[in-house]
């Protein structure tokens, strides 16, 4: 006879998770080249440009990125001295978590890497 335990969940090996939400990992595509296109994000993200589009406004209207227009196509700026979103991590800006995660902390998009001091 075979017991099935109400805890299988648990104990079940996670096949898929990310370290980064779809916002955080538009973030890290835009950190590592401000000047990236919707499509571009998209394509790295696996989504759809409706979706990118979406989720660049989320970040856009959080205060976030700034997007500039030059000719026809979007520049980014990050607001690097903004805190995480995270209850977690608000102690941390955001500047200084996408250094981390791109290699190049003070990275001319990211504006104000450094949270001011307290």
């Amino acid at each position: 006879m075979q017991v099935t335990s109400p805890y299988i969940w648990y104990f079940s090996p996670v096949t898929a998770w990310n370290f980064l939400s779809v916002h955080g990992q538009a973030l890290l595509c835009i950190a590592r080249d401000p000047d990236t296109r919707l499509r571009d994000i998209a394509e790295c993200l696996g989504i759809t440009e409706r979706r990118t589009y979406d989720i660049v406004s989320d970040l856009t209207e959080a205060g976030y990125v700034v997007k500039e227009k030059e000719g026809r196509r979007n520049r980014y700026e990050i607001q690097g001295h903004l805190p995480m979103p995270d209850d977690l991590a608000q102690e941390q800006a955001i500047g200084e978590v996408l250094g981390l995660l791109t290699g190049r902390p003070g990275r001319s998009s990211i504006k104000g890497a450094r949270r001011p001091a307290r």
